[in-house]
């Protein structure tokens, strides 16, 4: 069988049903191939209204047709000078089979039984709501396995909110934001989709993809681009003018085909290109969001262990319905983490947005959080030697410096802690969640905000009382770290039986009475450089002392950490070290003091 055109001659071979099921006469639905563009398969009634496209073909079936039909047959599609054209050969050579348009509208492919003596319909067209052509609205995707199977693209808000709440999603949706063109506007990836059908579009087969990039962003007309050739070197052009109609999310990994959606900067975020999953394989990966592989839960929501189809293990963020995060954390930390690259970060992979639902997906950590070996008393006994405990601060440290001083933007990261210091399998530290985090430009080191964030225990004086935070907001949540680090124990579970100091007021005033070693964590091992710990514990003080300007910047931290013989100041005034009885006890010392002996213990 061939479905398709043979152009020397101009003929067109399609199917067209019945006009009634005893009436064998032409009937209202015709399924053939149409040339515009990339050759696509349409199912039309009255040879005008599109029931259902296929998309392109993608190297083993068009790209809106699903895997069920494969079972039985292996199709192929040849593209020459003379002819274009479907067909197919069966998998088993005693399959019998046919494909039948049906005088109702539903293309079919039937299979025959030996064993019963009748056809049997295997799998249909039409097959689901998303088949039906257009099921969205303009600029719109559907999405069959979410609960809400029609959302918008990204920069674009429903045409009819009440009509879009009610399940009504013709009208589709329209953008949100006026159009910034020529200023600067960039393109969000949708990966594994069907293509919008081509109604106004332009196509060139040799270009490459950074070239369809730039036509596309220099015509303020164009809102969106792909490849022409998705089987083989991703190469070639496709472009799309106004309204984009007809794609959905593609439910098998195996599809190759994305598209590049055009939005302004407000909506994506200096041109940043995010990696899109879908759905259903991230609901593949963790094994429908099993509780078994459910590692932990934050602000944010669950985060899930998972495992995708080439082995990669991967950590996912899920937004909870009842998060004290919401949508603007979710993004806030998206863009901020996409546009950072350093060891002592954590990697984001891709995030996926599909209906109300909203993911981060991340690298693996297969160690934990920083939070279960420093506080779990059997992990810390077993693991977190000196040598470890003083690589993790370094890296830490060296962390916050990146994002204080040398990445693109001047980033405040707000709430720093433990359960936010992950560890790899070699118990490198990464610093993650970056939803609470802020932007600053250039000098603007300081701000002011009405919402206050971050976490009790780790938050400056000057951002818990009066929500002012700069760098040295965070340089105060690292002092804090480093001392639980050095201590094992936790800052707002710390008690002493002496004293109603937390774990800040408790090392000062070892620190004053000249018994600071008696900080370190008592499971640690026997030998280490009891010099090198004092120091930290120095540093440590420092970092939280009360007011911002006398506390070092992470570069002078670093400068510290790095080389045993620099000068360390000494400390003054901590802040929030009596957090339960609040005294204003003036304890301070002038002298400037440098530890440079290496003991054992």
């Amino acid at each position: 069988m061939k479905l398709g055109w043979d152009l020397r001659v101009s003929l067109d071979r399609y199917l067209t049903s019945w006009k009634r099921e005893d009436d064998p006469s032409l009937g209202d639905f015709t399924y053939g191939f149409e040339l515009e563009g990339l050759p696509q398969k349409f199912l039309r009634k009255y040879n005008s209204k599109v029931i259902q496209r296929s998309g392109p073909w993608e190297g083993t079936r068009f790209s809106g047709l699903g895997m069920s039909s494969l079972s039985t047959i292996r199709p192929s599609f040849v593209q020459t000078p003379d002819e274009v054209y479907y067909t197919y050969n069966v998998s088993n050579k005693s399959t019998i089979t046919r494909t039948v348009l049906s005088h109702t509208g539903s293309l079919q492919r039937c299979l025959w039984s030996d064993q019963n003596l009748e056809w049997s319909v295997t799998y249909s067209i039409p097959n689901d709501a998303c088949d039906e052509y257009g099921k969205c609205g303009p600029n719109a995707i559907c999405t069959i396995n979410s609960p809400r199977i029609c959302s918008c693209l990204t920069g674009y808000i429903p045409k009819s909110p009440l009509d879009w709440s009610a399940l009504g999603w013709s009208e589709g949706c329209v953008k949100k934001n006026p159009s910034s063109c020529p200023g600067k506007e960039g393109f969000r990836k949708l990966k594994g989709v069907k293509v919008p059908d081509m109604l106004q579009f332009w196509i060139n087969t040799s270009m490459s993809l950074k070239e369809c990039r730039d036509k596309c962003l220099s015509n303020c007309s164009c809102s969106a681009y792909s490849v022409t050739d998705i089987e083989g070197r991703g190469s070639g052009c496709l472009i799309w003018y106004g309204d984009l109609i007809d794609m959905r999310q593609l439910n098998e990994f195996s599809s190759n085909q994305n598209v590049f959606i055009r939005v302004t900067a407000s909506d994506l975020g200096d041109d940043i290109e995010l990696p899109m999953l879908n759905f259903v394989a991230i609901a593949k990966a963790t094994d429908n969001f099993s509780y078994l592989n459910k590692i932990g839960e934050g602000g944010f929501g669950p985060v899930y262990r998972g495992q995708l189809p080439n082995g990669k293990e991967i950590a996912v963020k899920r937004l909870s319905e009842n998060s004290r995060q919401g949508s603007d954390e979710f993004k806030n930390e998206a863009l901020f983490i996409a546009r950072l690259q350093h060891r002592n970060l954590v990697k984001l992979l891709g995030c996926c947005i599909d209906g109300e639902e909203r993911m981060l997906i991340y690298e693996y950590m297969p160690n934990g959080s920083l939070n279960s070996y420093i506080f779990d008393t059997l992990l810390t006994a077993n693991s977190l030697v000196w040598r470890r405990r003083f690589d993790i601060i370094v890296g830490v440290a060296r962390g916050l410096l990146y994002l204080h001083r040398d990445s693109r933007l001047r980033i405040i990261h707000r709430d720093l802690k433990a359960s936010n210091v992950l560890l790899d399998s070699e118990m490198n530290p990464k610093i993650s969640d970056f939803g609470m985090a802020r932007a600053v430009g250039g000098d603007q080191m300081l701000e002011k905000t009405m919402r206050v964030v971050g976490t009790y225990g780790y938050m400056s004086p000057e951002n818990a009382i009066d929500g002012i935070f700069s760098t040295k907001s965070d340089v105060f949540s690292f002092g804090v770290l480093v001392l639980e680090i050095i201590s094992g124990r936790k800052n707002r579970a710390f008690r002493h039986p002496d004293h109603n100091f937390n774990l800040l007021g408790h090392p000062w005033k070892l620190w004053l009475e000249g018994k600071a070693f008696e900080l370190i964590d008592e499971k640690m091992e026997d030998s280490f450089a009891v010099s090198e710990v004092m120091r930290c514990i120095q540093i440590g003080l420092l970092c939280v002392q009360r007011h911002p300007e006398d506390r070092p910047s992470m570069a002078s931290v670093i400068l510290m950490l790095d080389s045993q013989s620099a000068m360390l100041p000494q400390p003054k005034q901590l802040g929030f070290f009596d957090e339960r009885n609040h005294e204003d006890v003036d304890y301070s010392l002038s002298n400037e003091m440098t530890i440079t002996q290496i003991e054992g213990r």
